[in-house]
């Protein structure tokens, strides 16, 4: 039992190093992946010369918190801060990238930008969530099968442990809450500064 125990951990360890390989990468073929969690829509005045004057290298232009890729085939722009291995900056397991259609509608730019997480992120999160919901869900259940609240004091208990569910729930959900705002602004940051980059005179796109 402890071979396949061994094996099923390497193998989801395997899985989640490969998405989260595949989410971090600027490669053309990666620009859509992750999970979709937000939406916004903006627009600038048209620019004046061509994506291929801004994104020189690699069709890459770097921004002072992050980078910026065009992927011509696909019509989008990717975009995501900077993701040190040993930064100082705290980091949390929700990070998040941009992928931003565009269109030249009139005398605009149009943005559509979709914000992306990691889909193992996504899905551990969710059974994390499912778990704890379904486990003091079930709990109590059982616990009334049994015959549990036919007592003062096993409902007192059954009410300790319904709370401390509950408890264990919002403190996820703080903490969920506070790493999409903290990451959030970080992939915002680097948004405003592409922005400014294709506002800047003889730096604007077509």
């Amino acid at each position: 039992m402890l071979l396949p125990g061994i094996f099923a951990l390497a193998l989801c360890l395997a899985l989640i190093i490969g998405d989260w390989f595949q989410f971090t990468t600027l490669k053309p073929w990666a620009c859509r992946y992750g999970c979709p969690l937000a939406r916004r829509k903006d627009s600038l005045p048209k620019p004046k010369n061509s994506f291929p004057r801004l994104f020189k290298t690699n069709s890459t232009i770097p921004l002072p918190h992050g980078v910026a890729r065009w992927v011509a085939d696909r019509q989008a722009i990717v975009i995501r801060p900077y993701y040190n291995m040993f930064s100082l900056r705290f980091r949390t397991a929700w990070p998040l990238k941009g992928t931003l259609d565009y269109q030249f509608p009139d005398d605009q730019i149009e943005f559509h930008l979709v914000k992306r997480i990691p889909w193992s992120s996504a899905i551990l999160t969710s059974l994390w969530l499912i778990f704890v919901m379904g486990g003091t869900v079930g709990f109590v259940a059982m616990y009334a099968m049994d015959g549990g609240f036919g007592t003062v004091g096993g409902i007192f208990w059954a009410v300790g442990m319904i709370a401390l569910g509950l408890l264990v729930l919002a403190g996820g959900m703080i903490l969920l809450a506070f790493a999409y705002r903290l990451e959030d602004s970080r992939l915002m940051q680097v948004y405003e500064e592409l922005q400014k980059a294709l506002e800047e005179p003889g730096k604007t796109i077509a």
